[in-house]
């Protein structure tokens, strides 16, 4: 399937970039459990990071630590977010929980991952097309095509 994406931006590379000097700083090395950096930028441009933190519980992937981040230091529109692997393996696409989160709090967001004509810039909407829509006040909504087709 081929998505509908964008080449990489100057900014994107600096945000790409930044993810992996986080997990490559701070991971832990071939012996680690550290094994992925993130990086989101805001609307003002601003760039705020995160690493995982895995447990055997389920701890929060990368993605979700920068979201926290972001949001504990006031930034409430994003514009995009990149996780990278360490040991140099690249950008990487959001797991399901971390597209879910994504498409439920930042409905417009770009997420930098690895595509068939190479590391590109894709919507959420479109990673998620049939994705439900939920909120804190009515929780999950069924199915809309228009509620997510902006």
């Amino acid at each position: 399937m081929r998505l509908p994406s964008n080449e990489l931006t100057a900014a994107d590379r600096e945000l790409i970039e930044h993810a992996r000097r986080i997990v490559e700083e701070h991971g832990d090395g071939d012996d680690g459990v550290h094994t992925m950096g993130a990086a989101v930028r805001a609307a003002d441009g601003r760039i705020y990071g995160g690493i995982n933190l895995f447990h055997f519980t389920g701890g929060p992937c990368a993605e979700l630590v920068a979201l926290g981040h972001a949001r504990a230091s006031g930034a409430r529109e994003l514009t995009t977010i990149v996780a990278v692997g360490d040991g140099g393996r690249g950008p990487v696409g959001p797991c399901g929980r971390d597209r879910q989160v994504l498409i439920d709090y930042h409905p417009d967001i770009r997420v930098i991952l690895p595509t068939a004509e190479g590391i590109r810039s894709v919507r959420i909407k479109d990673l998620m097309p049939l994705a439900s829509v939920w909120d804190p006040e009515q929780g999950t909504s069924p199915y809309d095509a228009d509620a997510l087709d902006d």
